[in-house]
């Protein structure tokens, strides 16, 4: 559904209703991913999304057309969080991570963005992103194989099954997202979804009572944080790739729509956006709220830079969480499903740290820069955990603060003479 750009006449309210509905349909699979794979309430997820980006929208002004849903930086840490503290632990140190957020929003109004790149360069940020991806390979591949996340458990008996659906899965996700057009380029996972749950609903892989029994209405099912300082210091760490993301997302948004949002409202207020929604999100049991890449996929193909499309989408996810039926369902999807499709997402994520070390010309031939990467990726993947009696430093959390601190301290190369051959 291709909307003129802004520069035109203004399209009437009811069709930006249904290019919300759109914008919703677009983050609708990976929104609801997240939650499905960390144990967190859909419904929820669903509501804290709308409203997430409601709170944006006020802390921007409204000028920035984006639409906030789940991270999958957050997955690991979630997933963490949940089998050691419990969900309402979890989510009071989500709320910190969000408090974090709105701190370097902070930063950047008194200092500029500049403290970001100090703080957080390409040699942090590559292998921190990449770390993200690579820790969730087994979890993965054990889903795609019919077992549970750990591996400790069999779901579906049948091993050729499994693969077959999850291979399916993965094979569906990957041609959309290579060999789609249009509006269809952007919901890869979502067709992942749908091609992998009907074959195995042809399987009798899918039990549909629990819909049946679900009501039309419902409430969600609403969480209250608790607070925890183990929780609160695992999780704060884990908002430098987000942070990346974003500062990415924005640039991204800007260069669409031709307007500088970094510098009207402003990266700070952006970035504070997040933040509030993040720790809205998580005073109610939802997964962190932030800015979409997809979306902005969406926003580039419609060429709709209104964000009113946003309110509406808002709205959309705010509606559709008061539906019971709609939990339910999701729920219904085999992890065999998702496990195919996370083969292709994970390992994406991990591209993605890799190609901003490639992008970024991070020379690993230099003794720092060596030194950073490798032992991140390597306390990443070999699940290094420091001991500080009852608080420990693990995982994304770990490598977060290692690489922070390694670039601080680690003198910088000096600059390359210039060859006396050189023209």
């Amino acid at each position: 559904m291709q909307q003129p750009s802004m520069t035109g006449a203004q399209p009437p309210a009811w069709q930006n209703i249904l290019v919300g509905a759109q914008m919703l349909f677009v983050a609708f699979g990976a929104l609801v991913l997240v939650p499905l794979i960390t144990g967190l309430d859909t419904n929820v997820a669903l509501f804290t999304a709308g409203f997430g980006t409601l709170l944006f929208q006020l802390c921007t002004k409204g000028k920035v057309p984006v639409f906030l849903a789940s991270s999958f930086a957050f997955i690991v840490p979630i997933h963490y969080g949940v089998q050691t503290w419990g969900i309402p632990a979890t989510m009071g140190g989500l709320l910190a991570a969000g408090v974090m957020y709105m701190i370097f929003g902070g930063l950047i109004k008194l200092r500029g963005s500049r403290v970001i790149e100090v703080l957080l360069p390409p040699v942090v940020t590559g292998p921190m992103i990449a770390i993200i991806g690579l820790t969730l390979a087994p979890a993965a591949v054990n889903m795609a194989l019919g077992k549970s996340g750990d591996g400790g458990s069999v779901i579906v008996d049948n091993y050729s099954t499994a693969l077959f659906i999850s291979m399916l899965s993965l094979l569906t996700t990957l041609l959309v997202a290579v060999w789609a057009k249009g509006i269809f380029r952007l919901i890869p996972i979502l067709s992942g979804i749908v091609v992998g749950y009907l074959t195995a609903l042809g399987m009798g892989l899918v039990n549909f009572q629990p819909v049946l029994d679900a009501p039309w209405f419902a409430v969600p099912n609403f969480t209250t944080p608790e607070f925890h300082w183990q929780a609160i210091l695992f999780m704060l760490p884990v908002v430098i790739a987000p942070t990346i993301e974003h500062v990415g997302d924005i640039m991204a948004i800007s260069s669409v729509t031709g307007k500088d949002y970094a510098k009207d409202p402003g990266l700070h207020r952006t970035l504070g956006g997040d933040g509030l929604a993040t720790s809205a999100a998580a005073m109610l049991g939802g997964p962190p709220c932030i800015t979409y890449a997809e979306v902005i996929g969406a926003v580039t193909l419609t060429r709709n830079f209104n964000p009113m499309v946003m309110t509406f989408a808002a709205c959309w996810a705010v509606f559709m969480s008061f539906i019971g039926k709609i939990g339910a369902f999701l729920n219904t999807i085999p992890s065999v499903v998702m496990g195919g499709i996370m083969v292709l997402l994970f390992g994406s994520i991990a591209a993605v740290g890799i190609n901003i070390l490639v992008k970024n010309k991070v020379d690993l031939s230099v003794a720092r820069n060596l030194c950073i990467v490798s032992i991140v990726l390597v306390f990443g993947i070999g699940g290094m955990v420091f001991n500080f009696g009852e608080y420990s430093l693990q995982g994304i959390s770990l490598c977060g603060v290692i690489a922070i601190i390694l670039n601080l301290i680690l003198p910088k190369a000096p600059p390359h003479e210039p060859s006396s051959s050189a023209h």
